[in-house]
């Protein structure tokens, strides 16, 4: 199966056309997303473990497929590096929940390392095992990264942190780690 590619929305704020794929259910998998990726002309590497990730400068979204069968999910993860302090924590979830309340995906939490540094997490998933419409696979794919990216400048904004040179430049990609792993 492939994807149209004038069924891929852009991040322009330009109007999305409607994709058009296979009639029925499919079943998708790493390999349709890599075609996803190519053709939204972002940059990925596959880690160690075999999943698949999208790297920027502050943040890596890794798409991830877990289970088995009809329990099969598709997971789009983001780990956002820039850290923060534990003293900060309070101030850091209030922020996540009111990004919680006010959006869909994604769902953002805090995890505190053994160091005593917290990173964010966000994270949005579809359930996959008995197949999905291809263009609600496309659009909700695009959409997760788009807010994964989103997310990130409106955590910059809330706290007042200092933005990327990347952030600068619209949520360009950062270079992908020369030996594939991340």
């Amino acid at each position: 199966m492939s994807i149209d590619p004038s069924s891929i929305p852009n991040f322009g704020g330009q109007p999305e056309p409607q994709p058009q794929g296979p009639a029925g259910p499919v079943l998708p998998d790493q390999d349709l997303v890599k075609q996803l990726l190519d053709q939204m002309e972002l940059k990925y590497v596959v880690d160690e473990e075999g999943d698949l990730a999208a790297p920027w400068e502050q943040f890596r979204t890794y798409f991830m497929f877990r289970g088995e069968a009809d329990q099969a999910v598709f997971s789009v993860r983001t780990f956002y590096d820039r850290p923060h302090k534990i003293d900060e924590k309070a101030q850091l979830l209030e922020s996540v929940d009111d990004w919680n309340r006010r959006t869909l995906w994604p769902k953002v939490y805090t995890h505190t390392h053994d160091d005593g540094t917290v990173r964010l997490i966000g994270e949005a998933q579809m359930l996959i095992g008995t197949g999905v419409d291809i263009n609600h696979f496309v659009s909700s794919t695009v959409s997760w990264v788009r807010a994964a990216i989103e997310f990130d400048k409106w955590l910059v904004e809330q706290l007042g942190l200092e933005p990327d040179a990347d952030q600068a430049d619209q949520g360009e990609q950062g270079e992908a780690p020369e030996d594939g792993a991340e």
